[in-house]
């Protein structure tokens, strides 16, 4: 399986954050030389903002776009994220994760910065938040969205006769093969956890979470979950293009984001036909939806500022 490593750059490295009230919607209130910036669009995809330019920073800070409904962040755990920043001169992107995939932090002042450390902390996964911040000269309009980073939703009883999936308490999945018993030979889909978000579609880039183990004996032989402190704990994909194995490309189509979901992979929609140590292996794949889009380029992302 491919595995795409996720570009984790913030480009605005500090961020004042001043007192502004954390409940409201919108930018921080404006002072007398400072417009007023609108933050819409919706969940999941690329905010629009609205705002005179060119755009000057009177008020440096953040301020909460909307609050989040789901878990809690916590200290030193693990936090995705979507940044969107434009240049307020012109209005130009100056970083945007759509166009690729969403970055992996720790919850931290070493791994976020101090300011957009305070900024999230005590945030919950859903919220939005807009900063406004000078750097060397350049304004700069940030739009930070906090994504899930495990499953979270209503839990669904596997069939019988499948593996077992226990979590531990971050969320990371441990899995029981049944013993003496074959492997089907079908692809298997049965989802676990029932997330709440889109459904994944055709050619989306998909960020999960996964573990994959071997039937035959239960062995792990891939898993983004010893990575939690790197880019590596989660992999980008797109979905429905061959990037992956045909089991994950017909097995996650239409799954919701936020769920969890087991993959039983019989040879033919594995590594079967293919000189791969598992081409005679039916895998069991539990992979976490975090995050689904179609990837924005450069070009068609201006156009819709436009």
């Amino acid at each position: 399986m491919l595995r795409l490593r996720l570009l984790a750059l913030l480009l605005v490295p500090l961020l004042v954050v001043t007192a502004c009230s954390p409940g409201g919607r919108g930018a921080p209130s404006p002072g007398p030389e400072q417009a007023e910036v609108q933050v819409s669009g919706e969940a999941g995809q690329p905010p629009v903002l609205d705002y005179p330019r060119p755009f000057s920073i009177t008020q440096p800070g953040s301020r909460l776009v909307w609050p989040g409904t789901g878990l809690a962040l916590e200290d030193g755990g693990p936090v995705l994220l979507n940044l969107y920043a434009e240049d307020g001169r012109d209005g130009s992107v100056v970083q945007s994760t759509y166009l690729d995939a969403p970055a992996w932090y720790t919850m931290s002042v070493a791994s976020l910065g101090r300011h957009l450390y305070d900024a999230l902390s005590g945030q919950r996964v859903g919220a939005r938040l807009l900063f406004l911040e000078e750097d060397q000269g350049v304004p700069l309009v940030l739009v930070v969205d906090v994504l899930p980073t495990r499953a979270s939703g209503d839990e669904v009883t596997p069939a019988e006769g499948l593996p077992q999936v226990e979590r531990d308490s971050a969320g990371r999945p441990h899995v029981r093969v049944p013993r003496d018993t074959p492997p089907p030979d079908d692809l298997v889909v049965q989802p676990l956890v029932r997330g709440t978000g889109s459904q994944v579609e055709v050619g989306e880039v998909v960020t999960v979470r996964f573990t994959g183990v071997r039937w035959s004996d239960g062995e792990v032989f891939d898993t983004t979950w010893d990575s939690d402190d790197t880019p590596e704990a989660v992999q980008a994909v797109m979905i429905g293009i061959g990037q992956v194995v045909e089991g994950w490309d017909q097995g996650l189509l239409e799954q919701t984001v936020g769920s969890q979901v087991m993959l039983v992979v019989p040879p033919s929609l594995g590594y079967g036909g293919t000189s791969s140590p598992l081409q005679e292996e039916t895998l069991v794949y539990v992979v976490d939806i975090l995050d689904a889009h179609f990837q924005v380029t450069e070009e068609n992302q201006g156009e819709e500022e436009g």
